[in-house]
């Protein structure tokens, strides 16, 4: 289960304000990729809050939807959004940096260092480290783990409404069957990745 241990190295080194950072829907053939940054400060204390955190991917929907208005309702927290748009321009890795550094700024107060999950260092304003597996081991990772699903997972369930026939209310987005089959019958909407091999090789077939 994730813990605080890495925050308090973090504060133990002279960082006074630490984050965790996390993305959601780096994979979907739709859909906006989503990162979150949060900061545990005002909940350090609540042992039960902290213990209940967990790589959101583990949590039931109903438990993460808990965690999700907890969470917004008491820790600092920041979302960044990049469109189907930007990470055709940019591609995915630069894509999902630039959400990262879009939920750092979301945050009410600046902090001096990030936990972030993953291999690949993103380019942020604050000192930082990445964390493999980042969300089974910190905190703060697991929490905005939880904000970046839940967004993401409302945001799919929104363009679902208008753009019917996908199934994204239920599969978010990725290259699920029931997506697969829509996309043959319903064709190529602007909210997909032409980028990916899956939509572009539609495209190419239809043109």
């Amino acid at each position: 289960m994730p813990d605080l241990s890495l925050e308090r190295a973090a504060k133990s080194a002279g960082y006074a304000r630490v984050c965790g950072i996390d993305e959601a829907g780096r994979g979907p053939w739709a859909g906006p990729v989503v990162a979150a940054a949060v900061c545990l400060d005002a909940v350090l204390n609540d042992d039960k809050l902290i213990g209940s955190l967990n790589d959101s991917k583990k949590l039931s929907a109903k438990r993460r939807e808990a965690l999700f208005d907890t969470l917004q309702a008491r820790a600092d927290v920041g979302v960044g959004v990049t469109s189907a748009q930007e990470i055709d321009e940019l591609n995915i890795l630069k894509a999902t940096f630039v959400a990262m550094g879009r939920a750092l700024n979301d945050l009410a107060t600046p902090p001096d260092f990030a936990l972030v999950d993953g291999n690949r260092p993103p380019p942020l304003p604050c000192a930082h480290d990445v964390v493999v597996k980042g969300d089974s081991r910190s905190a703060s990772i697991a929490a905005a783990s939880i904000i970046a699903k839940v967004t993401r997972d409302r945001l799919m369930a929104e363009l679902a409404l208008t753009c019917p026939g996908y199934g994204w209310e239920r599969n978010a987005g990725y290259g699920t069957a029931e997506h697969a089959a829509a996309l043959d019958r319903l064709g190529v909407t602007e909210h997909h990745r032409r980028s990916f091999r899956p939509i572009r090789e539609r495209l190419s077939d239809s043109a």
